[in-house]
């Protein structure tokens, strides 16, 4: 995969992620631009808790509804996390 879409992929995969994930824990998200942080982070975090945890070797590859689940499921420990160490918006 050329880097090029390999970058845009995790930039669809992310703000698929971040807004479900928004959607899901009943925020008032992070905006665009915040949603999309925070589903790549999420990304990143649900790659690395999918192949340490279940043993899942690239979990994290192209747009396909594993790569979403995984940073979906990321991305919603992610705003837990935040929302946690008080970080989170409150209205």
């Amino acid at each position: 995969m050329e880097i090029g879409m390999g970058l845009v992929a995790w930039i669809v995969v992310g703000l698929i992620a971040g807004f479900l994930a928004g959607l899901v824990m009943k925020g008032s998200g992070y905006g665009l631009i915040g949603d999309i942080i925070v589903g790549i982070i999420g990304g990143l975090l649900g790659g690395y808790l999918a192949g340490y945890f279940l043993h899942i070797k690239n979990a994290m590859t192209g747009i396909n509804l594993e790569t979403i689940l995984v940073a979906f499921v990321g991305a919603i420990i992610l705003l837990v996390l935040i929302r946690l160490l008080g970080g989170g918006r409150r209205r």
